[in-house]
């Protein structure tokens, strides 16, 4: 007897599915059964389009990463407008929202899936990786603009904010820091690199 429901498009349910478990219940509860019943279908839809619940992971996470490249280019696109303080202080925003920091927990968690996103990411932690090199692309377009010294070491810098902003953001139970404080730690990392505009 068939259960659940026809899926229109089941690769992007299913990922919907993971990620509304991964914001409520958090990386530990997200299973094969758990997605399948929040997405309201037989189990077997999801191994109709994935190898295995690892591969389903893997890219449900490259998913998010595409989602960094979106957001670097925007970044980059808005080199030399606004302040650059403003610009990292919304950017760890919104790189380290309660998605990401889940994405995030989920890599720590499972080997399997760092294993197979090796392809993806050689070196590093998926997710924060691609964030650094986000934030450090974005700083050498300052840096060309003027806007930060010439000599700024932004691949130090990028690495800096990334990880005192992971730091910043995540272990905390449904409460994001205070901007303020995402602000004052940005402007602590690059106080010594800004320039006059």
């Amino acid at each position: 007897m068939p259960t659940g429901v026809a899926l229109r498009d089941a690769r992007e349910q299913l990922f919907a599915s993971a990620e509304r478990i991964l914001l409520r219940d958090g990386p530990n509860a997200l299973t094969s059964r758990a997605v399948t019943t929040e997405a309201g279908c037989a189990k077997g839809v999801l191994h109709r389009h994935f190898a295995d619940f690892d591969d389903f992971l893997a890219a449900l996470v490259r998913d998010r990463i595409a989602l960094i490249g979106e957001q670097a280019g925007a970044l980059r696109a808005a080199a030399g407008t606004g302040t650059v303080p403003d610009r990292l202080t919304a950017a760890l925003a919104e790189v380290f929202g309660p998605l990401a920091l889940g994405m995030l927990g989920l890599v720590v968690a499972r080997d399997v899936l760092r294993a197979r996103l090796r392809l993806t990411t050689p070196m590093g932690l998926p997710v924060l990786t691609e964030a650094a090199a986000m934030i450090g692309t974005y700083l050498r377009a300052e840096r060309d603009l003027g806007r930060i010294a010439p000599d700024a070491d932004t691949d130090t810098l990028a690495l800096t904010l990334i990880g005192t902003g992971h730091l910043l953001f995540a272990g905390r139970e449904d409460a994001t820091p205070d901007p303020e404080a995402v602000r004052r730690m940005v402007d602590s990392v690059v106080a010594g690199v800004l320039r006059e505009a």
